[in-house]
């Protein structure tokens, strides 16, 4: 059906690589291919089941949300709020703003003006709520995670340095239970369910030297 097709210049933008027509300028230059064949002409309308392949790279027509979760920090919540009794390890968000606090949850009934950035996992909120929340013993550690700083990329870089194979990517099958799954073994575990060559690399020690 109709309905069903999209032209090819926004079915490529809508995977975030780029815009449409920039994505135009990809098709003229000889550098998409549709289900293995070479698409030069503008203005192909194809399935959202058709594969497209940009630079050899294959993509898909939607936008997929990525977590990077790192290992604890050497802090707790309570080192920046003496008031709490509870001690909330605090992570490791990146090396944008590291002395701004955000967090994750997966509470968005009990913490207002929280933004859901994948299923059932929400980002932000009434930070005052949270603390009242915490000082009266309705929050726990499998609910909310702390970061202090975040990663942030330029303009397409992630989608760059995925290409590249700089990151190792693993779906996520945990959805919101992710919060409390994530410890210090992870990536080992990880690795492990990836299998093959990836083996290897559960043993890695945490600093590359010391191999």
């Amino acid at each position: 059906m109709e309905s069903q097709l999209v032209r090819l210049n926004k079915y490529i933008s809508n995977s975030g690589l780029c815009t449409r027509r920039e994505a135009d300028d990809y098709i003229q230059s000889g550098r998409v291919f549709v289900n293995n064949k070479l698409v030069e002409k503008l203005g192909l309308k194809i399935s959202l089941n058709d594969e497209v392949k940009v630079d050899g790279d294959l993509i898909y027509p939607y936008k997929f949300h990525y977590l990077l979760l790192n290992k604890p920090l050497d802090l707790t919540l309570q080192d920046l709020f003496p008031e709490i009794e509870i001690n909330f390890e605090l992570y490791n968000g990146g090396p944008v703003e590291q002395d701004n606090l955000y967090y994750i949850h997966k509470i968005p009934g009990l913490i207002p003006n929280s933004i859901e950035i994948s299923d059932g996992l929400y980002w932000g909120g009434n930070f005052q709520k949270v603390i009242e929340l915490i000082k009266n013993n309705k929050l726990n550690p499998f609910d909310i995670r702390f970061f202090l700083g975040y990663s942030g990329w330029g303009n397409n870089q992630l989608n760059y340095e995925l290409r590249s194979n700089t990151w190792i990517l693993s779906k996520n099958i945990y959805n919101n239970q992710i919060i409390e799954k994530v410890n210090n073994s992870f990536w080992k575990e990880q690795m492990l369910e990836l299998g093959g060559d990836y083996t290897i690399w559960s043993n890695a020690p945490e600093n590359p030297s010391y191999n």
